[in-house]
């Protein structure tokens, strides 16, 4: 029998290891087993002294889907996830050439540093299938500007890199988005081990605080939303590719 295939593609290029979500099939949406595959990876990074930098990228056309419909995580695994990045003793860099939806701007927040380039695309959709951005709340909410952030929250429009950089989403946006990576990635690569970390904990200091003290009910929100019949409506509608019954 043949041996599935990773979903996490890794490389490495001194001290700087990266992960590549390789789920194309399913747009690399966030499946219970591609949460499974990265936090182990991760998990890995963080054990490994010789690894300086995580880089967190993608195979395809998009960076992440949001959550896999027919194969979604538990929101507490998600929670679990957007955490370990956040406190992973190491810098995690997002670089992202695609498009980014719901769920993937969690992860795309948790980030320390994310740059894209100029054609990738944003939109927090869970509105348009009856849920709330409630998971991904926790690093998102904390690293954004809530006047911006409540249009593209309320409303799914798809928005921009250059959208995404005043919203706080994005560090930067380029044509080429590894020339803009190269300055960062020299500087991580000549900072020492103890002091990206001790810097990182400061930086992301208070998003754990809201992990500390909204990440049960936010979890518990998710999963009521996901079992209401709305949220069965729009998932339904978006798998058939049709506009849900509340659309006027």
């Amino acid at each position: 029998m043949t041996d599935p295939a990773p979903l996490i593609g890794r490389t490495r290029v001194r001290g700087v290891e990266t992960l590549s979500l390789d789920a194309t099939g399913t747009r690399n949406a966030l499946s219970a087993a591609l949460v499974t595959a990265l936090a182990a990876a991760l998990t890995d990074c963080a054990e490994d002294p010789d690894v300086r930098a995580v880089v967190l990228t993608h195979t395809g056309t998009t960076f992440c889907a949001g959550a896999d419909l027919r194969d979604p995580p538990d929101p507490d695994a998600l929670v679990t996830l957007l955490r370990q990045i956040v406190e992973l003793p190491r810098p995690v860099v997002a670089r992202v050439t695609g498009h980014v939806r719901a769920g993937g701007l969690g992860l795309l927040a948790a980030c320390d540093i994310a740059a894209a380039s100029t054609d990738a695309t944003f939109a927090f959709t869970e509105v348009r299938i009856g849920v709330a951005p409630a998971v991904i709340s926790l690093p998102v909410i904390p690293r954004t500007d809530p006047r911006a952030l409540a249009r593209y929250y309320l409303t799914g429009e798809r928005f921009g890199p250059a959208e995404a950089v005043t919203l706080g989403l994005l560090t930067t946006a380029a044509d080429d988005v590894d020339t803009a990576l190269a300055p960062v990635l020299h500087g991580l690569r000549r900072s020492a081990p103890q002091a990206l970390a001790e810097t990182k904990r400061l930086l992301t200091a208070r998003v754990l605080e809201t992990f500390d003290r909204d990440a049960a009910e936010l979890t518990a929100l998710s999963a009521r939303l996901f079992a209401s019949p709305q949220a069965r409506e729009g998932m339904t509608a978006f798998l058939e590719r049709r506009d849900a019954a509340w659309a006027v």
